[in-house]
């Protein structure tokens, strides 16, 4: 008996099992392929089957540029038992027939091992429904887990069947982050989940204009993409921006005239929100989003965010679909500098000519990685470090001091340095040989963020360890090259951290003496922005316990430092740029968009 559900330790090692070769159950055989895991395609007809597997056969690698995984094996089975024997989890995507659903959850019950997590693809039928032949201790492990349509839309919707356990939804959480998909948690049962419910929801309202004449299909359409495609905006952030109480007196319009219920509207605004003056952007309380940064704490306003998108959470993911993007202070969306980029990863401006510097990572494993800058003023964007050169360039820092540019290469197993003009390369790190397979895939040799501190005559970096392996250091070298000793034995290196999930990009703060980094690992430390005090001589003891400043982001990656204002900007790959507070340790949503995927960050 199932005294209480314990993740599997050995999930890696084990199938995903796939119920249903249809046209979303074989997508969904595909993400967790291209996640590394051996894939069981169960489907009673042999056609289903035999195309399942051409599907996953031709498109698994194009979905593994997300994950950046070795695909894992698929087998197509036409026995249940066959296909979730030893199983950790398994996704039943059958037709929409609720008899064959229970059916097949009742067996499910009997035949998967004990610690298999049960999940439902389906959207028309909550999972509470499927439970007339399951076990009370069954129905622990079992929810919904609706998929759309990748690869174009890789979001997944995760809901309770009303007693599943509440560890499930973190561990899915992070399985489904593995496999590249963005997993939203329903917060109770709910028919049609989130976003079915927002579409439902615009739908009625389009066919009401509709019906009532007051507009046309293609004058509605463009209105949408004006204001909410190009414009960037989302509907919380647009009634915090209009104002709760604006929202509510717009609200009891409609309820009067047509006869609607205000509960769930403008009473609901009334009691949890403008009875406590929480009234949106323009209240100190806030109102659905906490409260903004002060005009104190904000950057001035001539100063504006540039954050680099990778591009592979867009409509059409490529290998070439990574732009720059600016911001406003605050968050706000105002255009796209420079795009068809291939994987924009690190990111540093030139104060003071306003020059951009930032690396594509090209395929991993390949020479193909380069060092890019443009000029805001002339619109032109110049090589500095060809393809062909490096391998997968990760973070830039920028030493102003010297002119010199400062990049980690994660398969390169390396650090460099090179003149702004891309001269100069040099090597300065070698934590590893990248020819030999072994120091290849070592991901503990992985260089990935990168900081230099003039003033404390040091550079700074993380060797990031395997995903959310617990594994991850800092090190960090003198900038000057001990004479006469080679990048991959030099006798200066020391490490200031080290057991560390999974860290990812830092910065320093000279004056202060502080060290930051983000890191994308395992929470409670994961997923989290982080700092450590160094002495004056710019070192920390490796045993100094690092002080957590914010956590519960999403693959956070990217982080600047405004000092002056006693903030830290930070981006993740789940399309959100945050603020956050150096001195209460707060954290402000700036921007979300899960259509983009936010690595490196910085102010122009």
């Amino acid at each position: 008996m199932l005294a209480s559900w314990t993740p599997p330790n050995d999930y890696r090692n084990r199938p995903v099992a796939i119920l249903g070769a249809g046209v979303l159950g074989r997508r969904i055989g595909c993400i967790w392929a291209s996640a590394g895991f051996d894939v069981r395609l169960r489907d009673p007809s042999p056609q289903q089957r035999e195309d399942g597997i051409a599907y996953i056969k031709e498109n698994v690698s194009i979905y593994a540029q997300k994950t950046g995984k070795k695909a894992g094996a698929v087998h197509a089975v036409e026995s249940l038992e066959e296909a979730v024997s030893n199983c950790w989890l398994v996704i039943e995507a059958v037709p929409e027939k609720i008899q064959l659903k229970i059916d097949t959850f009742g067996e499910l019950d009997t035949l998967a091992p004990a610690d298999c997590i049960l999940a439902s693809n389906s959207s028309s039928y909550k999972s509470s429904e499927m439970l007339e032949k399951v076990s009370e201790v069954g129905k622990r492990r079992v929810l919904n887990m609706h998929y759309y349509m990748p690869p174009q839309n890789m979001v997944v919707e995760l809901m309770t069947d009303g007693h599943t356990e509440e560890k499930i939804f973190s561990f899915m959480t992070d399985r489904c982050k593995e496999a590249a998909t963005l997993p939203y948690v329903a917060r109770k049962q709910s028919t049609g989940f989130i976003f079915n419910r927002l579409w439902a929801a615009v739908k009625r309202e389009t066919l009401t204009i509709l019906a009532e004449g007051v507009s046309a299909p293609e004058e509605i359409d463009s209105l949408w993409t004006e204001m909410f495609v190009k414009g960037g905006a989302t509907p919380c952030r647009t009634m915090d921006d209009v104002g709760l109480d604006t929202v509510a007196f717009i609200e009891s319009h409609y309820v009067e005239e047509r006869g609607l219920s205000p509960e769930k509207t403008v009473d609901y605004l009334q009691a949890r929100y403008i009875n406590d003056g929480k009234l949106g952007t323009k209240s100190p309380l806030g109102g659905l989003y906490p409260p903004l940064p002060s005009e104190e704490k904000c950057l001035s306003k001539d100063r504006r965010l540039v954050v680099l998108d990778i591009g592979l959470s867009s409509a059409t993911p490529s290998m070439k679909s990574g732009s720059i993007v600016e911001f406003s202070a605050n968050g706000k969306f105002q255009h796209t500098l420079v795009e068809n980029q291939s994987l924009p990863d690190g990111l540093a401006v030139d104060p003071q000519t306003g020059r951009l510097f930032w690396t594509n990572m090209g395929i991993p494993g390949k020479e193909d990685g380069s060092v890019l800058s443009y000029d805001p003023e002339t619109k032109v964007v110049d090589t500095v470090v060809p393809t062909g050169t490096i391998n997968t360039p990760k973070q830039l820092a920028l030493d102003t001091t010297s002119n010199k540019l400062y990049f980690s290469d994660r398969e390169g197993l390396c650090v460099y340095r090179c003149n702004i003009d891309g001269t100069e390369l040099e090597k300065i790190v070698q934590a590893g040989n990248p020819q030999n397979s072994e120091n290849a895939q070592d991901a503990r040799n992985w260089c990935v963020g990168i900081a230099v501190a003039p003033e404390l005559g040091k550079f700074y970096w993380t060797q990031k360890g395997p995903s959310k392996g617990g594994q991850g250091r800092i090190f960090c070298a003198n900038i000057s090259t001990p004479e006469g000793q080679l990048p991959s034995s030099r006798s200066d290196i020391e490490c200031v951290q080290s057991g560390l999930p999974e860290p990812i990009d830092l910065e320093v703060d000279e004056s202060n003496c502080w060290l930051y980094w983000t890191d994308r690992g395992e929470i409670p430390l994961g997923n989290s922005l982080n700092r450590v005090r160094l002495d004056k001589f710019g070192r920390c003891s490796v045993s100094q316990k690092p002080e957590v400043l914010a956590r519960n982001f999403n693959e956070t990656i990217g982080l600047k430092l405004d000092v002056e204002n006693n903030s830290v900007y930070v981006t993740d790959l789940g399309g959100s740029i945050y603020r956050c507070d150096l001195t209460d340790e707060s954290k402000s949503l700036l921007y979300a968009d899960s259509s983009r995927a936010f690595t490196g960050i910085a102010f122009i």
